[in-house]
């Protein structure tokens, strides 16, 4: 008896603190250099967030990372079935209040009203990137394509499409929620930055084996690919070996700084 207690005793705590880890609050600093990076924009800070699905974005990570970015772009999975239009609303008018705000979809968008959802998106002013890229121009004339690609599981993504969309020879930052994209991606297509998140780095790992890799760095021919843990969980309110992420991302050419 004795040792049941002991036993029921461990699994409480060894779930309370997945549960603690799954609602830490965190900003993980990056910085990525390019050669092809045009050194007339300096550099470009973005806030990064995916997956942030059944969580309200806390005011801690809002306040650190106010007015230390040029953009924010929120990775896909803002939602999921289930989750009141009030708090996505919330986190909508949260991450729009830092500054200019992009947004691609992910699967979980797809699960509720999503036609409610692109609706509010507009009503904050967030620009929606369905195979479609917005462009940034330098006082000098360069020019940064962001680029942004519908969800890749349901064949939505268009990738010619939104390419199409951006300026050849500008240096092409390329959003998409699943980072398979990579997949698809060919060395002509000149894109050095793909940014993804979906896997949430396998959310709950044991002795650091997931369903999906960690987030992080991968190399492709030309292409960087960084792939975050995400904010959020699905399926459990659980995290193991993959800690919650978002990033403030730096960008800038290779010999500056």
């Amino acid at each position: 008896m004795v040792y049941i207690l002991l036993f029921l005793l461990f699994a409480i705590l060894f779930v309370f603190y997945m549960w603690r880890t799954a609602n830490q609050n965190k900003v993980y600093y990056k910085e990525f250099s390019f050669e092809q990076f045009p050194s007339s924009f300096g550099e470009l800070k973005v806030f990064f967030i995916s997956d942030i699905h059944k969580r309200l974005v806390s005011d801690k990570i809002i306040d650190e990372v106010k007015g230390k970015m040029d953009i924010i772009i929120i990775g896909g999975d803002l939602t999921e079935k289930g989750v009141p239009q009030k708090r996505v609303e919330e986190n909508i008018r949260k991450l729009k209040s830092l500054g200019p705000t992009y947004f691609v979809w992910g699967n979980n968008d797809y699960e509720g009203d999503y036609h409610w959802l692109d609706a509010t998106l507009l009503q904050y002013g967030i620009k929606i990137l369905d195979n479609t890229s917005v462009i940034f121009e330098s006082e000098k004339g360069d020019v940064i394509s962001l680029v942004g690609i519908d969800y890749l599981g349901f064949q939505k993504d268009k990738l010619p499409l939104a390419l199409s969309d951006s300026i050849e020879g500008s240096f092409r930052i390329l959003v998409s929620h699943h980072p398979g994209i990579i997949k698809k991606i060919k060395e002509s297509d000149n894109i050095p930055l793909i940014l993804s998140g979906h896997t949430h780095g396998g959310q709950i790992r044991f002795l650091g084996f997931g369903p999906y890799e960690k987030g992080g760095i991968k190399k492709q021919g030309n292409s960087l690919l960084f792939t975050s843990n995400g904010y959020g969980t699905s399926l459990v309110p659980l995290r193991l070996g993959a800690k919650p992420e978002t990033h403030l991302i730096t960008i800038k050419h290779k010999n500056v700084g």
